[in-house]
């Protein structure tokens, strides 16, 4: 038996298809809304040089490596001091003061570095911390302490740092 059709569909496809068209219009607009959302959470400089005293251990240039994710933000140094001795892998305890222009410091830590030869500069970190939206931490004022096989080591910044204090989002 043969159904004549009117070239209507019935009422219950209708509804299919509006349901499908709606639910693609909300997919488009998240897309869209994914598209325009904000960056990640960024730091400015990333990178920043100071020099470094070191005491009877050394002085000399060190690069701070700054990185943010929201409020956890991490730091690496890696300086021109020199490992007087081979280190393992994650053998060194550091923390990192730095001071917040607004008041107070904000300390960094960590048990990372590389396994160093004799005679490689000494690189620490990503070194840990957390941090709030427009921080401003420069290294003068604060201190790497860092403490390799049972000796402290502590690094002060001779100057302000270059080019000038981390900024957080």
């Amino acid at each position: 038996m043969v159904i004549p059709t009117t070239g209507r569909e019935p009422d219950s496809m209708r509804g299919k298809r509006t349901a499908t068209g709606a639910a693609l219009a909300a997919g488009a607009f998240a897309v869209a809304g994914l598209a325009l959302a904000p960056a990640a959470a960024a730091v400015t400089p990333d990178t920043a040089t100071i020099t470094a005293d070191c005491g009877t251990f050394g002085s000399g240039a060190a690069t701070l490596t700054a990185t943010q994710d929201g409020t956890a933000a991490t730091v690496t140094v890696t300086s021109s001091i020199t490992a007087p001795i081979a280190l393992g892998e994650d053998s060194i305890t550091s923390t990192l003061t730095l001071v917040n222009a607004a008041g107070g410091t904000t300390a960094f830590t960590g048990t990372k570095n590389p396994a160093l030869a004799m005679g490689d500069a000494v690189t620490v970190g990503p070194l840990n911390g957390t941090v709030a939206s427009g921080d401003s931490l420069e290294a003068f004022g604060g201190s790497l302490q860092i403490v390799v096989l049972g000796i402290t080591v502590t690094c002060t910044a001779t100057g302000p740092q270059s080019p000038g204090p981390f900024v957080f989002d």
